[in-house]
């Protein structure tokens, strides 16, 4: 539904062009979330702006619903833009509207009449859980339903891949998975292609199926949410499942990073390495997650040096991964983003 063929972004042109995206290639089938995610610089929201075509790639291609929109002429982009919806971080609402009629301004512009337009504003705010807030203004929302408005209005004209550009940003943590969880909604009922762009981990872990790291602005690394927590080695896994700090053990005692993730692992496996295999470990630290519908789990232990082998032994038999510390450094956590152009994002909404 979204598909990104070897896309360059630069700024500027001679002696000032400044490249900032370098062949990114990128694909969201029909009811997946991708989530894009990067270090400070990473220009993510560059990203988002190329493939609804606010800004112009300099170089490659953009397919939306198997259209390519990279070179169409306004009037015909206009029309491309129906398929795609966009949330952003501030939901952009006209505050002396309510949320009924913000939700109408798109289908104003489609001509749409007014029975059809009461019934279709009806359908969206039912959708989204705020029927008993349609005469509501903005200020009388709270942040969580005010985003849940702009989805609402994202959603009028019925597209087929949507671009959620840091939508969760500021939200208190109810408001939060309250957003994420209509997002997987849509994406499971509506078989929507949802591009995720985000700089926090837990919206990655609890909503996406697939992230992209973008660094230096090329993708570093990619993959399904699950595998990339599961890998040891990689940095993403290791920002989307990171290790808690730990005090140190005292002297003969090893220490290892843990790593699984999987049904097939036993849920009792540390109790298991004292009862079956005679290993008094030493627990430092632990966290265990559902991500994308199965268990994966980081501990940091420690157990006899003299006893390593045993060690490894069983945890390979139950498919977890064990490597004595210290291990490579975590990702750098990711800095706010570049406040958007509400001017521009409002041109966007109601483009058609």
């Amino acid at each position: 539904m979204i598909r990104v063929e070897k896309l360059q972004k630069t700024y500027g042109t001679g002696t000032r062009a400044r490249p900032v995206l370098h062949g990114i290639d990128l694909n969201i089938a029909r009811g997946t979330i991708r989530a894009v995610v990067g270090p400070s610089g990473a220009v993510k929201g560059t990203l988002a702006r190329c493939v609804n075509l606010l800004e112009r790639p300099t170089s490659g291609r953009v397919w939306v619903a198997g259209t390519d929109v990279t070179d169409l002429p306004e009037r015909e982009l206009r029309h491309a833009r129906r398929a795609i919806g966009t949330v952003f971080q501030s939901a952009n609402l006209l505050r002396r509207r309510t949320a009924a009629e913000n939700v109408a301004v798109p289908l104003r512009y489609l001509g749409v009449t007014a029975r059809d337009e009461k019934r279709r504003v009806a359908e969206l705010l039912e959708r989204v859980g705020l029927t008993d807030r349609a005469d509501s203004y903005p200020a009388q929302l709270s942040s969580g339903q005010r985003q849940r408005v702009g989805i609402a209005r994202a959603l009028a004209r019925r597209p087929r891949v949507l671009l959620s550009d840091e939508a969760t940003s500021g939200l208190d943590p109810d408001a939060t998975r309250s957003v994420l969880a209509l997002l997987r909604e849509l994406r499971t009922d509506r078989g929507l292609a949802i591009l995720l762009i985000t700089h926090e981990m837990e919206v990655v872990r609890e909503a996406a199926d697939t992230a992209i790291l973008l660094r230096d602005g090329r993708v570093a690394e990619s993959g399904p949410v699950d595998q990339l927590v599961a890998d040891p080695r990689s940095a993403l896994g290791n920002a989307l499942l990171p290790d808690r700090p730990f005090a140190q053990e005292r002297p003969g005692l090893g220490t290892w990073r843990v790593t699984y993730q999987g049904h097939e692992v036993p849920t009792d496996w540390l109790t298991r390495l004292g009862a079956d295999h005679g290993l008094d470990v030493h627990v430092l630290s632990a966290t265990v997650e559902e991500i994308a519908g199965r268990v994966a789990g980081r501990a940091t232990i420690a157990i006899d040096e003299d006893r390593a082998d045993e060690l490894t032994l069983a945890l390979d038999g139950w498919g977890i991964h064990a490597e004595p510390l210290p291990p490579g450094g975590p990702l750098v956590p990711e800095e706010p983003s570049v406040p958007s152009d509400p001017v521009r994002e409002a041109v966007a909404e109601t483009a058609v």
